[in-house]
């Protein structure tokens, strides 16, 4: 199944970042097979605000690690932006992930001896075009924070340089496997609310996984994953900032 769209809030563009063509990965478990993935098509588009929802064990962070170059597939393809990932060894998945894809999951992976602008600079250091650390804090709210250790802040702080961490590389994509899965509702809508702004003001391809049906809201698409499938996939006309949602 695919849905293709060409417009994103104010911007219109009908060139994907991602196509993934009969998307299939199996892992062997001792003597059982188990299908994460069944022939998924789908594409991604510049600028998109994407949430994939689904029960656990559908497949939404196998997709999302292929996506990001974390995992390859069993059978089909994905290319980004006509480079086939699906050929690519693992140095130039390597060169991918660093030069064009920033990760967020649901625990920070912070360094505990490190202010918070020195873990951003631990990613901005290694890139090619990279942000001016201060102004990835400053993205996510966090400038006043920046000389704080990891134990100093609190758990949506720490997911929030995780972000900044994540964006200082200027991405093409950011790919978050659920960012607010730690994080009680009122500080999850803060993390929310910092990624939704990443995506809107650096036109940067989102997509979220999560458990959580009302973050829906705040989606450009919403791709809905059972038993490995795409099942549907639902444009969202009237999408709301994370502030509105009703968790």
């Amino acid at each position: 199944m695919s849905t293709s769209v060409k417009k994103t809030g104010d911007r219109v563009d009908s060139t994907e970042v991602f196509r993934a063509v009969g998307l299939t990965k199996v892992y062997q478990m001792g003597e059982v097979e188990v299908h994460a993935l069944r022939g998924v098509d789908l594409e991604l588009y510049p600028g998109e605000f994407v949430v994939i929802l689904g029960p656990s064990g559908s497949g939404k962070s196998t997709l999302l690690n292929i996506l990001g170059g974390l995992d390859v597939p069993t059978e089909g393809t994905v290319t980004y932006r006509d480079h086939d990932l699906t050929g690519a060894d693992e140095r130039e998945l390597t060169r991918f992930r660093r030069e064009h894809v920033g990760f967020i999951f649901q625990f920070y992976n912070l360094v505990g001896g490190l202010t918070a602008i020195q873990n951003v600079i631990l990613m901005t250091d290694i890139a090619k075009d990279p942000m001016d650390p201060v102004e990835a804090l400053r993205l996510v709210d966090l400038y006043d924070r920046k000389d704080h250790y990891p134990a100093q802040l609190s758990g949506g702080e720490q997911q929030r340089v995780a972000i900044a961490r994540a964006i200082g590389k200027r991405p093409d994509v950011l790919l978050c496997d659920e960012p607010t899965g730690a994080l009680d509702v009122k500080t999850g809508t803060v993390v929310l609310e910092a990624i939704a702004r990443i995506n809107r003001e650096l036109g940067t391809l989102t997509a979220v996984i999560t458990h959580n049906a009302s973050i829906a809201d705040m989606a450009d698409r919403v791709i809905y994953l059972s038993n490995g499938s795409i099942a549907r996939i639902v444009c969202n006309v009237d999408k709301k900032p994370a502030s509105a949602l009703v968790w």
